[in-house]
């Protein structure tokens, strides 16, 4: 049986993990740290999980072992070893019949993960991205209209992925923490009552959003991944990562940067008439911690302890978080004539150092199909 040792690594409470499931079924695509983490986490509470992750590509992860093993084995903030159903590259084996897709991807592959579901999703099928970023729903339907997808599903974005994870090898990942809340909204809006009844049964701190504009809004990672990576850029190349992301990288002065950021993500919701959190209430939000200013708040979360940085920029924090979070924010913001230099500048640091056009590469307002839209017609649209 597996233990769950409370919300937060520092929780002294051990307690034992539901093990009697609905009979709901799921399938996991991707086999990240994050994939890896919610298969092994779902399977523990006793639901029937498929794992899918392609045979190709840049992030391609051998699935033989995992397959061998017959699961995936949890460490940290939950342990044991979840015994999954099916384990295999075949996506249409993994999918059929199942009740929730869920899309544990890196964010800018979701057009191809939608376009490579497209043939074979089902009526009534809830496919829920964890996390969307920004534009994620929007994304992934216009990836399964110009596929000519008939099914009707319940699409749905998680504002961020419900763990704090890290993989510790081929067939293990360990989970650092759980969120208390995740906000979660369908595309449309009126389809989130139907999708929250069916995933709250795995997971009760899923909570409603009022439409997916909050949920992409509200990507604080947008503004915390890339800043603290940029603005260690030296720190990293010199040690390869050696230091802590959060207890260290994110510096006062760091901090000062993401505080101007994040003031430019709230003018553009706000826009929007979206009611965002800024990162310091999005903190006590999801992992109950307070601060007067991000420096201070961030430095009193105790799951960020001992997360290291990332070796090198070419990571998720870069190439998911700028083209699937800061270009979105910042191409919406121009389009309601909403001034973001600081948002900008940060895109720009990352496209001259990776030698990349984020800016050609990422979400914007005409690749997700609302340039030319009024506020009133957008918020229309996705209720």
């Amino acid at each position: 049986m597996a233990v769950l040792k409370g919300s937060y690594i520092d929780t002294p409470i051990f307690f034992w993990v539901n093990t009697l499931s609905s009979g709901l079924t799921f399938a996991v695509l991707g086999a990240g740290a994050g994939g890896k983490a919610m298969a092994a986490h779902l399977a523990l509470k006793q639901f029937t999980v498929n794992l899918y992750n392609r045979r190709y590509g840049r992030h391609y992860v051998d699935l033989t072992k995992i397959k061998a093993q017959g699961g995936i084995k949890l460490e940290g903030a939950v342990e044991g070893l979840g015994m999954l159903n099916v384990v295999s590259p075949n996506l249409r084996k993994v999918i059929k019949d199942v009740d929730v897709i869920m899309v544990v991807v890196w964010a800018q592959n979701h057009p191809d993960v939608a376009r490579t579901c497209a043939p074979y999703l089902q009526d009534g099928q809830v496919v829920l991205l964890n996390p969307g970023r920004t534009g994620g729903a929007l994304d992934f339907k216009r990836a399964l209209n110009e596929k000519g997808c008939k099914a009707k599903i319940k699409l749905a974005e998680a504002q961020t992925l419900i763990f704090a994870a890290r993989s510790t090898g081929l067939t293990r990942s360990r989970i650092l923490g759980v969120k208390k809340q995740v906000p979660i909204a369908a595309l449309p809006s009126s389809d989130t009552d139907y999708v929250l009844e069916r995933v709250k049964q795995a997971y009760d701190q899923f909570v409603p959003a009022r439409n997916v504009l909050e949920t992409g809004l509200n990507n604080v990672g947008a503004i915390i991944h890339p800043s603290i990576t940029l603005l260690n850029s030296g720190r990293i190349e010199s040690t390869k990562g050696d230091f802590e992301f959060y207890f260290e990288g994110a510096t006062p002065s760091v901090c000062k940067i993401m505080e101007a950021i994040d003031a430019e993500r709230l003018r553009v919701a706000h826009a929007f008439g979206v009611e965002a959190m800024s990162i310091k209430d999005w903190l006590n939000f999801a992992y109950d911690v307070q601060g007067r200013t991000i420096y201070e708040a961030i430095h009193k979360n105790e799951v960020y302890r001992g997360i290291k940085s990332t070796p090198t920029l070419e990571h998720r924090y870069i190439f998911e978080d700028v083209p699937t979070g800061l270009v979105p924010i910042a191409s919406i913001g121009e389009m309601l004539n909403v001034m973001c230099p600081s948002l900008k500048m940060l895109v720009s640091l990352a496209s001259t150092m990776l030698g990349i056009d984020f800016w050609s590469q990422g979400r914007t307002v005409e690749r997700l199909g609302l340039r030319g839209m009024t506020v009133e017609e957008i918020v229309e649209s996705v209720s």
